[in-house]
This record gives C-alpha cells, structure tokens and sequence, in this order.
C-alpha cells in the first residue's frame, strides 16, 4: 500500500510539473521548485523522467525546459467532434476578418477563465491573445460575461470567495451582472491591462446552457467606449449563430 501511495504521489507531481507550462513557455528547474514547492532535486530526477518519454525538453543553452512533443501527439488524439475550439474556429476567423481584430475564445474552469482558442489580428498593432492563457473571474468583459449567465448559486459563491478583490464593491458588481444579462454583452476599457479593451457576448449550446464566452480586443487607439458599445450588438448576434454550431 506504501509503494502505491509513493508511486500516485510521483504521478501528481510530474502533472504539477506539466501544469507549470500553462503559466509559461519556458521555466527553469529553480522556478518549477518554488512553483510546485518541492525540494529541486526531486523535481530534477521527475523532469529526467519526463524528458525521457518526451512530455518536455530542455534547452542545453539556457538550460530551462518547456512541452515536448509528446504533448502535441497526445493532443492529436482529442475527440474534435464537440470541441468548441475547433467547431468554432471557422466562425472566428470570419468575425476576425469582418472586424479586423483579435477574436478569442473563452471557457470558466473554477473562478478562472481558460482561453481555449484565439485569432489574431492581422493589424501591425494588435492584440496578441495567447492559447492556453488562464485568466481571473473578476475583470474583463469575457470575464464579466461568464459570471453574469453562470446562475445565482455561482455568482454567489463567487462573491463569498476568500480571494475576491477588495477593490471591487459587490453590490455595484451584482448591479453590472443585470446589465449585461439585459444587454446581452460585456464591456471591459483597460481593465485587466493599460492600453487594451474589449467586448464578449455569452455563446450558449442548443440545450440552451452557457458554453463559453466569445470576446473581440484590441488597443484603445481602435476600441474606444463608444466602439465597443457599437460591437456589442454584433457580437452578440455572431455569438448566437455560433451557439446552433454546439450540442
């Protein structure tokens, strides 16, 4: 029983490992340790491991590791037949070419959103929305917007959560929520980052639940308030024909 104890515990360290990747590309052995709390030289002999099987490589020149390729023919094997990411994708670059900025796609895993799918701008100064990025609940519109249509028992957990932040007043929050229920779309000006604002619209599924958060950004040079108050609408109904795309 000891053994079997040992042998899980060291599957859900090298998973601490690999989960180190979704915050950056790159990451030294010293930065992996502080991240996961463990001692270097067991995070050293796990990453010997899992250089081995090709789940991460090591750069010899800067000796930091990232995902192998291991990774991406794992993910090649992923049932695509109701992934929103892939389904979606078509409607994205559509809407991407229609506005001429970036299009993301976002889904609530906990009190974060996860960006599952993104296209960039084609503009020489644009939004870059990685894939992969996990991002707070509590600002930006695709934020704002996964809240609002998640259901009161969620919203009010949320708002009882240790980490909420101080700054934001809970009753003005809960207000914004009817806001953008009534509107149909969120808005967010230089929220989470200077220089940068956006609009998302809810995508719901043919069940009628909330599937993900679809969001146009951009510099504020382009999307200023009143811009983004004339996409909402649009965003809104490009959100809707992609929700008849979902089960």
């Amino acid at each position: 029983m000891e053994d079997r104890k040992l042998t899980v515990r060291a599957v859900e360290r090298a998973l601490d490992i690999l989960m180190c990747f979704t915050k950056s590309e790159e990451m030294g052995l010293t930065e992996i340790a502080a991240e996961i709390a463990l001692h270097k030289s067991t995070v050293h002999r796990l990453l010997t491991t899992l250089e081995e099987r090709g789940f991460v490589i090591r750069d010899n020149a800067t000796d930091k590791y990232r995902l192998g390729m291991k990774i991406w023919e794992l993910s090649a094997h992923l049932a695509h037949n109701d992934d929103p990411a892939v389904l979606l994708l078509p409607g994205m670059e559509k809407l991407r070419d229609t506005l001429g900025e970036t299009v993301s796609l976002y889904l609530r895993d906990g009190n974060d959103r996860l960006r599952i799918q993104a296209v960039q701008s084609n503009q020489a100064i644009r939004r870059v929305a990685p894939v992969g990025a996990r991002l707070p609940l509590y600002v930006g519109a695709s934020s704002k917007v996964l809240v609002a249509f998640a259901g009161e028992d969620f919203i009010e957990g949320l708002l009882g959560c240790p980490d909420w932040p101080p700054v934001i007043d809970k009753d003005g929050y809960l207000r914004q929520m009817e806001e953008i229920r009534e509107k149909g779309y969120a808005t967010s000006y230089e929220e989470r980052e200077p220089g940068a604002s956006a609009v998302a619209a809810p995508i719901f599924g043919r069940s009628g639940q909330l599937a993900a958060a679809l969001s146009v950004s951009g510099p504020v040079s382009r999307l200023n308030r009143e811009k983004l108050e004339e996409l909402g609408p649009v965003l809104a109904g490009a959100a809707r024909e992609m929700g008849y795309m979902l089960p």
